[in-house]
């Protein structure tokens, strides 16, 4: 699977427990610098983080994709707009904890989440409101 990093670098300890939670092979790592300029439109601005990863449009449809969504809260929204835009679903993404008690501070993966399965939950609950 390819991993579109939006985030922090992941260590090679990260990538290891990626492969294990999802069984695949993490195949390419696709680094993306999400820092936004808080004085422009931050919509223009994803559209060219999001081109940076370089896919083409069946690319984003067909290849088996990971997404490391970046920290600033405004950023992941709008990035998961433009990409469910360009997939046509939502895709998953890893979410990393601290691991307690270390110093310095480390992170480990701590799930796999599948925004697109979630998304489906959902709508079956609204169904029954």
């Amino acid at each position: 699977m390819v991993l579109v990093n939006f985030a922090h670098p992941l260590t090679e300890e990260q990538l290891h427990q990626l492969e294990a939670l999802t069984g695949r092979k993490v195949e390419r790592v696709i680094a993306i610098d999400a820092q936004i300029d808080p004085q422009e439109p931050l919509a223009q601005q994803v559209v060219r983080m999001v081109d940076q990863v370089g896919f083409t449009a069946e690319e984003w449809q067909t290849l088996p994709l990971l997404i490391v969504l970046p920290s600033l809260n405004y950023s992941a929204g709008v990035l998961l707009a433009e990409l469910h835009g360009r997939m046509g679903y939502f895709p998953s993404i890893v979410r990393l904890r601290p691991v307690a008690g270390v110093i310095p501070p480390r992170f480990e993966v701590a799930e796999v989440i599948n925004l697109q399965a979630v998304r489906d939950a959902a709508r079956a609950r609204r169904s029954r409101i």
